[in-house]
């Protein structure tokens, strides 16, 4: 037991919003260069074990935006192979056909020694998020109930408090009810990572904490007229052996 590494690190980053235009801004933001800098400072610390991205790699929907977040990836040169799911924005057939090779992991659960992390697709036919029946019934053959659960996805389960709730997970309280489910039936999930906010928080929903991640491309304000930041942002994350979780946010 001594051999095994006691805290699993990983690096949450999302919506980098990506244009086939490189030069092209989303609200202000310059989404190509914002990107590669977070890459960058990933690509420098060692400590990290796994690198998640969570969603809505594309804003004008091209298939040269997609080429685009693969260069980038490339360039990085991660020491490990990136995880993905799909956004509100983002084509799953596109992310299959660009988002191969040795550069990423297409395994929706990642295995450590302590913990499990699942990845649950929450892209829908609209902006809105939805996590199907199918998906939420195959969750139990997925867990192992001897290690600490952490779910990721694309959109928010839990409302944030502002104008991006309207496009928040629908049917939240099938959802829960089925996390609340698998905790009383011996599967301990701690904690609900998403991203879609473009805003770091914190909050706890049924004793499960629930973070959202900050985006690469632009930090959404109370409004849509009140920008927060143009500073590109990622989150880490520090999952102990005895099940604790603590969280850095990294601004560059």
């Amino acid at each position: 037991m001594s051999n095994l590494k006691k805290t699993f690190v990983i690096a949450q980053f999302s919506d980098c919003h990506l244009f086939a235009d490189k030069q092209a801004k989303h609200f202000g933001a310059d989404v190509w260069q914002n990107l590669t800098r977070v890459l960058a400072d990933i690509a420098q610390r060692d400590s990290i074990d796994c690198v998640v991205f969570t969603g809505d790699l594309t804003q004008d929907h091209t298939e040269v935006s997609y080429q685009h977040f693969v260069q980038a990836i490339k360039q990085a040169k991660l020491s490990v192979p990136v995880h993905f799911l799909a956004g509100n924005h983002d084509d799953r057939e596109l992310l299959t056909k660009y988002l191969k090779g040795p550069d990423f992991d297409t395994n929706n659960t990642i295995n450590h020694d302590f913990w499990q992390i699942q990845l649950l697709d929450s892209k829908s036919d609209t902006p809105s998020g939805l996590v199907n029946q199918q998906c939420l019934q195959a969750l139990p053959a997925q867990m192992d109930e001897h290690k600490y659960q952490l779910l990721m996805m694309h959109h928010h389960p839990v409302n944030v408090g502002y104008y991006i709730d309207k496009h928040g997970l629908l049917e939240q309280d099938i959802f829960w009810k089925n996390i609340v489910r698998l905790n009383k039936a011996k599967i301990n999930i701690k904690a609900i990572a998403c991203g879609h906010v473009h805003r770091a928080t914190h909050l706890t929903q049924f004793n499960v904490e629930v973070y959202t991640c900050p985006a690469t491309s632009v930090q959404f304000g109370d409004t849509k007229e009140n920008l927060g930041s143009i500073l590109p942002s990622y989150r880490l994350f520090y999952l102990a052996n005895n099940g604790a979780i603590s969280s850095d946010i990294i601004s560059l």
